[in-house]
């Protein structure tokens, strides 16, 4: 007979943990808070258009993704596209990824190119982090390309993602994010994404019907309010006024939830989880009548621009219209995050007009966006180390989120291994 375990929310993680339970014979039973499965990966109707809140893309490196999806017998559903990057920088979109790209790039000398290349290289190559770990990202990546190049490639991408906490950032952190893109390229001169079928939509409706069919449970709107300790063992959750015992818990919320649901931890596990900072996103959609450029990702540097960059979804997935999301990267407490919807959609289609003077306003057929308040953890030196254990010194209770596969960003391989490493460590 299988335990019964409790999982605390249904993104990526939490829906691997609840799979790889429900292949070990367990009954797992999901509480999320919202409407939805997906977390940062549910789908929402965008005018009759079923996409994701947030943009999703899958690199060749992805390897526990692609497991998961020939487990799924959904495979067949993966496609790949060869894919463009662009600069915006000096009022003109340049070219951007690859060697040809860097040495015709405009506004950079010849040894601030070549310097940035060597570094991007070597990145790519490097396969060790923990010499990264405790140093400052922004020290180092100026010590390996110079001021020059660090000016204009890289400051205001780290300024408009992490303000005030742009000076503390992990190099360990940033060197696994240039590598994993550095990765995903067929040669040096191309680059290579994929995206589902349906997007990730897809994967999330097989993680259901899988978890489902062997008896799992996805309870929606059900946020736990509490996971009761008792005698330095977990007895079960608390939602609304009803109690449910469970043999164990696992926690995959972003980590500031944690005090408020487990205050009965011990103060120095509480302690260290209110330390952890995240910034928050509101991430703006649009969907056009023609397309702002012919790249993916287009990296930004303008001062009357206050987004690192912008994503032009369609040329990676083609939908029969032309997607842009455009993320607005800010710490919550940020005066900024307090304005409306309308400031963020009026300042999109300002930036994408300045990108594209060809575009008009009856291009724009629909605008919305999207806020999200844990959206990345602010990774400083010897991140890691702070963090407490996955298994907590109480028996049956584990917690993790997006954090704990530091140095690697957050993204749906990546949770899909931890979740299914959780729930083995929880079986075993």
């Amino acid at each position: 007979m299988g335990l019964r375990i409790a999982v605390l929310g249904a993104g990526p993680m939490g829906l691997a943990v609840a799979y790889q339970l429900a292949r070990d014979g367990h009954q797992p039973v999901i509480f999320e808070a919202d409407n939805r499965i997906g977390g940062m990966t549910a789908a929402f109707d965008f005018g009759g258009l079923t996409i994701e809140r947030y943009y999703h893309f899958h690199c060749v490196s992805d390897h526990a993704f692609l497991q998961m999806l020939d487990e799924l017998g959904i495979a067949d559903k993966m496609r790949w596209s060869e894919t463009k990057m662009g600069y915006w920088y000096q009022g003109r979109v340049q070219p951007w990824g690859n060697p040809v790209a860097l040495l015709k790039f405009q506004g950079l000398s010849l040894v601030a190119k070549l310097r940035y290349g060597l570094h991007a290289y070597l990145c790519t190559r490097r396969n060790d982090w923990r010499s990264l770990d405790k140093i400052d990202a922004a020290d180092w990546i100026r010590r390996w390309v110079g001021a020059e190049a660090y000016e204009v490639l890289w400051r205001r991408l780290f300024d408009y993602k992490f303000y005030d906490a742009a000076r503390n950032l992990s190099a360990a952190w940033i060197w696994s994010r240039v590598r994993r893109i550095g990765r995903s390229r067929y040669d040096l001169f191309r680059e290579k994404l994929g995206y589902l079928e349906g997007g990730s939509n897809t994967l999330l409706q097989a993680l259901k019907s899988f978890i489902e069919s062997q008896g799992g449970e996805i309870c929606l709107s059900m946020p736990v309010s509490r996971v009761r300790l008792e005698a330095g063992r977990v007895k079960g959750v608390e939602v609304g006024d009803h109690f449910h015992p469970f043999d164990k818990v696992i926690s995959t919320v972003p980590l500031p939830y944690v005090p408020r649901l487990m205050p009965d931890l011990p103060p120095d596990v509480l302690s260290a989880f209110k330390t952890v900072k995240n910034i928050a996103v509101v991430c703006v959609i649009a969907k056009l009548k023609k397309p702002v450029t012919e790249n993916f990702w287009l990296n930004t540097n303008d001062p009357e621009m206050d987004i690192p960059g912008l994503v032009e979804y369609t040329n990676l997935r083609p939908l029969g219209c032309h997607v842009v999301y455009v993320p607005f990267y800010m710490p919550a407490e940020h005066p900024k995050y307090q304005e409306s919807d309308s400031v963020f959609l009026d300042k999109v289609q300002r930036y994408l007009r300045k990108i594209n003077p060809n575009l008009q306003p009856a291009d724009f057929i629909e605008l919305r966006a999207s806020r999200y308040r844990y959206a990345q953890p602010i990774c400083e030196p010897g991140y890691l180390d702070r963090l407490p254990p996955v298994s907590l010194p109480v028996d049956g209770l584990m917690v993790a989120d997006t954090s704990y596969y530091y140095p690697e960003d957050r993204g749906i391989s990546e949770s899909v291994d931890f979740g299914r490493a959780l729930a083995r460590m929880a079986s075993g």
